[in-house]
């Protein structure tokens, strides 16, 4: 999300805040309860927290290998799967990107012969993206810049048991697996 868009949702939230919020009018005049507004004043501190602390580890990455955070982010993903490959589609849906993104972001990193496109050898339609030897080396460097970042920034405030505590909250939504590999089973294998 673009700069303007999280400022323009900021904008959004506040406005919602200064809205009367009392039960009674809150009904009648479409603006949320005092409830409402605060929850998702909370909700909005968390995700504003999340994305800004995102671009803080993949800035702390970036510093490191030199790569854009798009590229670290699929070297990190692809670091951690079975075989260090994923179909293009699995990418696009764990990080995020959009179908053209992803498509991209995977021509940049192979045309910097890190990333090599791979069809299944299950379903002609399937296009996995594979590391390639030099694309392991930097996806193992990325990935322990990235870890590093994240005990420093994450592991190390909030302790080992809070950042245990932190992830087992996130799973416990059934947004995130209890896997290794983002994706798990699902991915399959080329």
């Amino acid at each position: 999300m673009g700069e303007s868009q999280q400022t323009a949702g900021r904008v959004e939230w506040a406005a919602a805040a200064e809205c009367p919020s009392a039960a009674a009018t809150a009904a009648a005049d479409g603006c949320p309860s005092t409830e409402e507004a605060e929850l998702l004043q909370r909700w909005n501190s968390l995700a504003t927290g999340f994305r800004e602390l995102t671009d803080q580890l993949l800035g702390d990455a970036q510093r490191e290998v030199g790569l854009p955070p798009s590229l670290l982010e699929v070297l990190c993903f692809l670091a951690t799967t079975p075989e260090q490959a994923a179909p293009m589609r699995l990418l696009a849906q764990t990080l995020g990107f959009s179908t053209a993104g992803t498509t991209g972001v995977v021509d940049r990193l192979a045309e910097a012969g890190l990333v090599e496109r791979r069809p299944s050898s299950s379903d002609r339609r399937v296009t996995y993206a594979a590391l390639t030897p030099q694309g392991r080396e930097t996806a193992t460097v990325t990935a322990r810049a990235f870890a590093d970042s994240v005990r420093r920034r994450v592991v190390e405030p909030l302790g080992e048991e809070g950042f245990a505590s932190f992830a087992a909250a996130f799973a416990t939504l059934g947004l995130v697996g209890g896997d290794s590999c983002p994706g798990g089973a699902a991915a399959g294998s080329p």
